[in-house]
């Protein structure tokens, strides 16, 4: 005898529901929330929320059903399924991809490291003074791979020491020592995967720029372009008041060298002419 799988109604429910919000929003991103307490979580809803963006979460195999049943009407989010990791859920979005990726960056808070947990950057200890005092610490710091000593009293971080490299497992021992020392490297928040927008998936690698070094870019690139432009003597909207106003003053510089008259030149060089004749005065002693 035969038996047909019975699916619950609730897990038919959030299938459709997942489809629907696929369908609707332009932007889809696939986040990690492994590792996310409920407070931060509950604080990043309420964020979300007042920006109109949806989160959802579910099983990834809800959430792949979900998308493979959308995939003939919006080009290429099954591309999206291979970045459902960790505990995932789907964020739905109007915002382009780096705009929401930024927001949920800045919304992140720094967190004290747990043993097992992976380091998100290269962690370093700097080098200075302590609040500890000389005792079993020293050998302590130097099982983290950091080296100190002792120095007024208190103990003393010679030099900048990195006890974690990026993507590894923080050992217990390290973890505990970053915690004491205070330094906190962990970021709590959502983790963007992936996201999707239009066929095309933009992964965490793109998604990440430095804002400030792209407008320092973006200035350098018009300084450049000024700078030639003015050289090249190309008159547009950026340098004409410039060029003009050079131009002007080299005239000005040229004449006034040359001793030509002009009504810009002739006070200045009435003025030169006057402290000439004052130094030729003051050595024939007339």
């Amino acid at each position: 005898m035969a038996y047909t799988a019975v699916v619950a109604q609730y897990k038919k429910d959030l299938v459709s529901e997942f489809a629907r919000l696929l369908k609707d929003y332009p932007i889809i991103a696939a986040v990690n929330m492994e590792s996310l307490p409920a407070k931060q979580l509950q604080k990043m809803r309420t964020t979300l929320r007042s920006k109109q963006i949806v989160l959802k979460m579910a099983k990834r195999r809800i959430i792949k059903i979900a998308i493979e049943r959308v995939k003939s009407e919006k080009a290429g989010i099954e591309n999206l399924i291979p970045q459902l990791t960790g505990m995932p859920a789907l964020i739905f979005a109007k915002e382009n991809p780096f705009a929401l990726y930024n927001l949920l960056q800045k919304s992140k808070s720094k967190a004290p490291a747990r043993a097992g947990q992976t380091a998100p950057m290269d962690i370093i200890v700097p080098a200075g003074p302590t609040s500890f005092a000389p005792g079993p610490v020293i050998g302590e710091l130097g099982q983290c791979g950091i080296k100190a000593g002792i120095e007024g009293g208190k103990v003393v971080i010679k030099q900048d020491s990195l006890v974690a490299k990026a993507g590894e497992q923080l050992k217990a021992n390290v973890a505990a020592m970053l915690t004491r020392l205070g330094i906190e490297p962990m970021e709590i928040g959502l983790n963007i995967t992936a996201v999707y927008e239009k066929g095309e998936i933009f992964k965490r690698d793109v998604l990440a720029i430095d804002e400030d070094a792209y407008k320092n870019n973006l200035l350098q690139a018009h300084q450049w372009a000024f700078n030639l432009a003015v050289e090249a003597g190309i008159y547009n909207k950026d340098t004409t008041e410039f060029m003009v106003t050079k131009a002007f003053a080299d005239a000005r510089a040229l004449a006034l060298a040359q001793d030509i008259l002009t009504d810009k030149t002739v006070g200045d060089i009435f003025a030169k002419a006057e402290r000439q004749a004052l130094v030729i005065k003051s050595e024939a002693n007339l």
